[in-house]
This record gives structure tokens, C-alpha cells and sequence, in this order.
């Protein structure tokens, strides 16, 4: 609706994670070559958690790029309820005959990823939302850690997941599995530079010419949003959507305001001048 009044040639702030518009803040850099460095020296296990909107599918989409063709990846986005549905999703993933007996499905899993490494082509599965797994998958995603030959590792995971995976591994049940655990990374909120730097790239990304944030409106937006991505991008684009109502060729003040109070989780106004006055 206000591309073409403000000069853009798509929307700067879509919710949908795009690789192509990744911006380069220091956790999601750090997350990636952890991730990256970790496969490539076969060390299994990999954990990368974060709060909800700081861009673990993004994260996660990064990686799967950066691993593309020198692995065979298994990408699970949906977290599985049982011991069976995740064998049964990886063997589909893998080319496997998914309707085989659930004894007969784990060891076919192992000949493929055994293939997988003959062709110099290890398998590496990404599992997101890995909190919500119950504790039987989680073990069986450590005894899918377990296959190995005498040189290396069959299959190497990466979980990514919210904080309160960390909470369900640090349980006694799970010490096994949290031992195994060879690198984690932690996607944090922006900080106030890398808000004000995103903001104006997502916008030079889609044609902008001139700031359309001022100074004030990109701390405003960082204050409100505590510095989560998703957030920053629901307040832009309502920002930009109420400006474009006014008329007005910049973001406006009132605009910012609004944009805060019609968004539940951001911080509102009031909480704003009370911490910063």
C-alpha cells in the first residue's frame, strides 16, 4: 500500500524470513559459523537457542545454505511427537521406504547415512522448535548421535530451539544427551546500532533513496521492541503503513506511537519514560 509513496520496490518488513535480505548482526554471524565450523569438523551435536522472534528460522535457512552440497541435509521444521513419526520423517527425507517396520526403519536409516559418508556426503539433520520434543524423542535423537564408524560420526544434528530447551536439558534425565552437546550458540536481542543499521538496510535492500526513520524513531522502535527482530519489523512496517495515511513522506513520532501502542507484545509507552524518562 505505501511502496510507491515511499519509493520502495518491496515490502522492507515482511514476517517471512528471507535469506536473501540477511543482515549480518553479530549472534546470527556467530550462530552461523558455529554451526557451520561444527559440521564441517564432524562434531556432532550442535544446540542454537533463542527467544521467540530473534530469527532462528532465519538462522537456520543460513545454514542450510551454507552446508548445501556437502552434506545431505535433513531439514525437520516440524517438531515430532514420537520416537516413530521422527524416524519416519527422516527416512523420507533420506529416500527411504518410510513404511517399513519401525525395527527395520532405524537400520535402513543407518545404510543410508552410511551411503551418505561412502559418498563423501555426511548426513546432517536440523531440527526446529526442538523444545516442544518430548523427552523419548530427544533420546532418541542422542542414540541417532550414537551411529558412527571407526573414523567419524554417521549422522551430526543441529536443534534449534527457545530458551526453554536449555530448561529440559539442564534435568538430570537429560544429562546424556546435554554431554553430547559439542558447540551452542545463542541468538540475543539487537543491540541499538544494530537496529538502527538493520532498519536502514532492509530499506536500502528494497530501493529506499532517503532515511525514512529518523534518529529518534529508530531508538523509540529498539526501546519498544527490546531489540527482537520480529518485533522491529511489525512496528517499521506499521509506522510506515500510518505515515503513508497522514501523507507524510517520513515516519512520524505519532506514527511510532501508535505503532507501539497497537502492538501487544512491545513495550508501551508509558514503560518507555518510566525506564528512560
Amino acid at each position: 500500500m505505501y511502496l510507491t509513496h515511499f519509493g520502495l520496490e518491496a515490502a522492507p518488513f515482511s514476517l517471512t524470513p528471507d535469506t536473501r535480505c540477511f543482515f549480518g548482526v553479530r549472534s546470527h554471524v556467530d550462530a552461523v559459523n558455529t554451526c557451520v565450523s561444527a559440521m564441517s569438523m564432524g562434531e556432532g551435536l550442535v544446540k542454537v537457542t533463542g527467544e521467540v522472534g530473534t530469527g532462528k528460522t532465519l538462522v537456520c535457512r543460513m545454514v542450510l545454505n551454507a552446508l548445501g552440497g556437502r552434506f545431505t541435509l535433513v531439514f525437520l521444521p516440524n517438531p515430532a511427537h514420537s520416537v516413530s513419526s521422527l524416524h519416519r520423517m527422516i527416512a523420507s527425507e533420506l529416500g527411504v521406504d518410510d513404511s517399513l517396520a519401525e525395527d527395520r526403519l532405524l537400520g535402513a536409516i543407518q545404510q543410508a547415512a552410511i551411503s551418505a559418508a561412502a559418498n563423501d556426503k555426511p548426513v546432517v539433520i536440523l531440527c526446529d522448535e526442538a523444545q516442544t520434543l518430548p523427552d523419548s524423542v530427544l533420546e532418541a535423537i542422542r542414540l541417532l548421535g550414537n551411529l558412527e564408524t571407526e573414523q567419524r560420526k554417521l549422522i551430526q544434528l543441529i536443534m534449534f530451539g527457545q530458551p526453554e530447551l536449555d530448561a529440559r536439558l539442564s534435568q538430570h534425565n537429560m544429562r546424556q544427551l546435554l554431554q553430547r552437546i559439542g558447540f551452542s550458540a545463542e541468538l540475543t536481542p539487537l543491540s541499538y546500532a544494530e537496529t538502527a543499521a538493520y532498519i536502514e538496510h532492509r530499506l536500502a535492500e528494497q530501493g529506499a533513496t532517503s532515511p525514512l526513520f529518523s534518529a529518534w524513531a529508530k531508538r523509540r522502535i529498539w526501546m519498544a521492541s527490546q531489540g527482537i527482530p520480529r518485533l522491529i519489523h511489525q512496528l517499521c512496517h506499521k509506522a510506515l503503513l500510518l505515515s503513508f495515511g497522514q501523507g507524510k513522506r517520513r515516519v512520524t513520532a505519532r506514527a511510532v506511537r501508535l505503532a507501539i501502542k497497537d502492538t501487544p507484545l512491545a513495550r508501551p509507552h508509558n514503560a518507555l519514560q518510566a525506564l528512560w524518562g
